[in-house]
């Protein structure tokens, strides 16, 4: 049963601006442990990045969730590495460590009996051990070969007992070790996406231009030399909005869409028998096949001449291989 406390009422502006105190106490937290770093922590990230072996990170209660998202996150960009239950360790779980692996304990207090030892038994299996605590004289920092202290003096609890601000900055204190990781690795884009191929994240940084475009019989093309009443069945039986238009040689001529059509029948009453020539715009915005389809979307947006929602696909002889439209792009999922 949960204990009974008062039931005092508060104002909506009172229950805001205590959700906006408990946010700036912890930013402060955060960056008073980001200005307190040392050689130390230069000295974690190149243990880490010699690592031969394994990373594993440990940690029980709130702090083992943070262990939990440390190793996931390190894993994700490019350093393998698993969280080990400290209690499950002491039951089995040490027959996956060898020395050449590297272990990071994370913990408030430094004293949790069951970290230390998991701590003293990996030392002995010859690894290095690297502890993140808010004690730096605690019984598990005198017991690893490197400490990153995480000074937090208060908690973001009222009550000063919840661990808040302390739990952020440990897990800060993570995420600083990855990005210099991701730094020193010279970990890309494509690196992150083929470890997240099935996420949106994945897909953003994976798909190409040339999955998604509608090409071969599915190409609107029409000859320079057509009326825009012969080019019309084209246009309108591909029911993309528009159509490429082809010089005598095949190559890209203009592109032609609903807009422009609109426009010139509005301007001309002999307009459905003048050539597509004079209808269409010499001058669209192409993209390589090979393209992210992520880039193409956000140059359908920006566009300096304004948005579009038609590119069309060329070759390096500027011949036509397909037209993305910015549905296809929005149906892959990519936002």
């Amino acid at each position: 049963m949960h204990p009974k406390t008062p039931d005092p009422e508060f104002t909506d502006a009172e229950l805001v601006a205590i959700g906006a105190a408990a946010f700036a106490e912890e930013a402060a937290a955060v960056a008073a442990v980001g200005t307190s770093l040392d050689d130390g922590f230069a000295r974690a990230v190149r243990t880490l990045y010699a690592c031969k072996g394994m990373v594993l990170v440990t940690g029980l209660g709130k702090s083992g969730i943070i262990a939990r998202k440390l190793a996931a996150t390190l894993t994700s960009t490019g350093t393998p590495s698993h969280f080990i239950h400290p209690v499950e360790a002491a039951h089995g779980d040490l027959g996956v460590v060898q020395g050449s692996d590297l272990l990071i304990s994370i913990s408030r207090s430094g004293n949790n009996p069951e970290v230390v030892g998991l701590v003293a038994r990996c030392r002995q299996f010859g690894m290095t051990t690297l502890t993140i605590t808010g004690k730096p004289d605690s019984e598990l920092a005198l017991a690893s070969h490197i400490v990153l202290h995480t000074p937090v003096e208060k908690e973001a609890c009222p009550l000063n007992l919840t661990p808040t601000s302390s739990a952020l900055a440990s897990m800060a204190m993570g995420d600083a070790l990855v990005v210099a990781l991701i730094r020193m690795r010279g970990f890309r884009s494509e690196d992150f996406a083929l470890f997240h191929p099935s996420g949106v994240l994945g897909r953003r940084l994976l798909i190409k231009v040339a999955e998604l475009m509608h090409s071969g019989p599915e190409l609107p093309v029409v000859d320079h030399t057509l009326t825009l009443r012969q080019s019309l069945p084209e246009i309108v039986g591909k029911r993309l909005g528009g159509t490429c238009v082809i010089d005598g040689e095949g190559k890209l001529a203009g592109i032609c869409v609903d807009g422009d059509i609109k426009r010139f029948l509005l301007a001309r009453e002999d307009a459905l028998d003048r050539p597509i020539s004079e209808v269409m715009n010499p001058r669209p915005t192409t993209i390589p096949a090979d393209m992210l389809a992520l880039a193409a979307l956000r140059l359908m947006e920006n566009r300096e001449q304004g948005p579009v929602t038609l590119l069309i696909v060329t070759d390096e002889g500027n011949r036509p291989l397909g037209l993305l439209h910015i549905h296809d792009v929005l149906r892959a999922g990519l936002f």
